[in-house]
């Protein structure tokens, strides 16, 4: 049972830190175009924050045989997919970013690609559970294929279902073991931060100003400017390198519980509620205004801290669980 509990702790601060990065990510995007500080924390950030909380989700996708799981599965993913889709169509409209009052199921609003991806996920591992370690090769390869159909993109969030789906196929396969011996690996802390401050460095100094949709994993490579026959090892590439830096991420999370630990069982409130204060700031504060905020990078570090805590709070559950959870 202490195990259990100090698993949980550990994947709790894990999707703390996580969802905080997530909002971070967010609120410096429309600030990183002038600014090479925020340029390379944001892509490397979303190298590897969406990946890795993909990962553990897969990880918790183990009980997948139990009975109701796809029935869960609609009800805890799905559903809240479809409402919160409906929910942006009336925000993008009342804000002004569409001009006409439209539903469209097919194309995810922002954020809630995860959502379509991780229910079409635990679709998939039905199939691919089977297979083991042999279907985590197939799923790269489908992964590294994709790219090369240029039809596919955000409909239905397919590009994004296949690009990072071995991360959750790697996540149900991996063991408690796995993540014991990241842990107990000596001197695993220091390996971590110098995994995190040599990826820093490196993109600090080399990673392209248009290779940013390669981290987002939602177009072919036609539509990222590239159609060579080995685009695909560019991804093989990000998939090895992406790996390293999740690898150096687990090595630095808390094992031990803290005040703040709790709002890790509460990202996906955080998830899905964060974007409307980010596109309502957007909407109501003017370029100037973002411009010169933009340097003040302890600023920009508190609000978003500010925006976790405040979304993955109590009372934010109690009154939004019946829209999320659908439950009272």
């Amino acid at each position: 049972m202490a195990s259990s509990s100090k698993r949980s702790l550990y994947f709790d601060n894990a999707k703390l830190i996580l969802i905080f990065l997530v909002v971070f990510g967010h609120v410096i995007s429309p600030l990183k175009g002038n600014d090479d500080i925020l340029f390379t924390l944001y892509t490397v950030i979303f190298l590897f924050h969406m990946p890795a909380f993909i990962l553990i989700s897969g990880y918790f996708a183990k009980g997948y045989r139990k009975k109701g799981y796809l029935l869960k599965s609609v009800k805890k993913i799905l559903l809240p997919y479809l409402i919160f889709q409906a929910i942006y169509s009336f925000f993008y409209f009342i804000n002004g970013d569409e001009k006409s009052l439209t539903f469209d199921f097919l194309q995810p609003h922002w954020t809630l690609w995860f959502l379509l991806s991780l229910f079409c996920w635990n679709v998939l591992i039905y199939a691919f559970a089977k297979l083991k370690w042999i279907g985590l090769i197939v799923a790269v390869a489908i992964g590294i294929a994709i790219g090369y159909v240029d039809q596919v993109g955000n409909y239905l969030s397919l590009s994004r279902t296949f690009v990072f789906f071995p991360y959750f196929l790697l996540g149900f396969l991996i063991e408690q073991k796995h993540i014991n011996w990241i842990k107990n690996m000596k001197f695993s802390a220091v390996i971590g931060v110098l995994i995190i401050l040599s990826t820093f460095l490196l993109f600090g100094l080399s990673f392209p100003k248009d290779a940013v949709p390669w981290l987002l994993g939602s177009s072919s490579y036609a539509d990222m400017g590239n159609a060579e026959w080995f685009d695909g090892l560019f991804r093989m590439l990000q998939y090895l390198l992406t790996l390293i830096v999740i690898f150096g991420f687990f090595a630095l999370v808390p094992a031990t519980g803290s005040k703040l630990t709790i709002i890790g069982q509460r990202t996906l409130y955080i998830y899905l509620l964060h974007g409307f204060i980010i596109k309502i700031i957007e909407t109501a504060v003017s370029d100037e205004t973002l411009e010169s905020i933009s340097q003040n990078y302890f600023l920009l570090f508190i609000f978003s801290f500010v925006v976790c805590l405040t979304l993955g709070s109590y009372l934010i559950k109690k009154y939004t669980k019946p829209l999320i959870e659908l439950r009272l």
